[in-house]
């Protein structure tokens, strides 16, 4: 689809070049009485390199669509990681450059979306948030209450975040899947 450069936004996949890339930032620039600018910045999608391109604003650029699939996490094997679709219970081997630090939010069992261009999976996308288990961090300070102080705290797929002073090993928080902070405990049902 075939959208002006003024419609370009962060996060989206544009076709540029004949090659797919993903939109890291934009910055519309109008110099004094020249004629306004969009500014950006893209990732290639195949490369990883990283590209700074102006577009004029009467330029067209072709914004990607994809299929997304619901599919579920499996294992890792060797260097690639091994996903289910839900529905059809089709497996696929997705290598380190697809799935990325994404792994770092992902647990066995757990369903995410994986988006699809021409039936090759190109990208995973995270929920927001997401619940990990709490398996490393300083033993908890018995006067310790809810302040700004913070330890860091290894949690069940490796991802160190910094928690507040009374989570402890075993505690499952809610994390921030853009950021990778800690947003808070999960209660657990009793």
């Amino acid at each position: 689809m075939l959208i002006p450069s003024t419609a370009i936004r962060v996060g989206m996949i544009i076709e540029f070049n004949k090659d797919l890339y993903r939109v890291l930032s934009i910055n519309h620039v109008t110099p004094g009485n020249w004629r306004g600018m969009v500014q950006t910045k893209l990732k290639n999608i195949k490369t990883g390199s990283n590209l700074e391109n102006r577009f004029r604003p009467e330029d067209k650029v072709e914004k990607v669509t994809f299929d997304e699939k619901e599919m579920e996490y499996l294992y890792k094997e060797d260097d690639h990681y091994v996903f289910m679709d839900t529905e059809n219970y089709e497996q696929f081997t997705l290598g380190e450059e697809i799935v990325g630090d994404a792994i770092q939010y992902i647990v066995p069992n757990s369903k995410v979306a994986v988006s699809f261009y021409e039936d090759k999976p190109l990208n995973i996308d995270l929920p927001m948030t997401v619940e990990l288990e709490v398996v490393e961090t300083e033993p908890n300070l018995r006067t310790a209450t809810i302040t700004n102080t913070t330890k860091p705290a290894k949690l069940e797929t490796g991802l160190v975040v910094q928690v507040p002073q009374f989570i402890d090993v075993g505690t499952k928080i809610k994390v921030d899947t853009a950021e990778g902070k800690y947003i808070e405990r999960v209660q657990t049902k009793k």
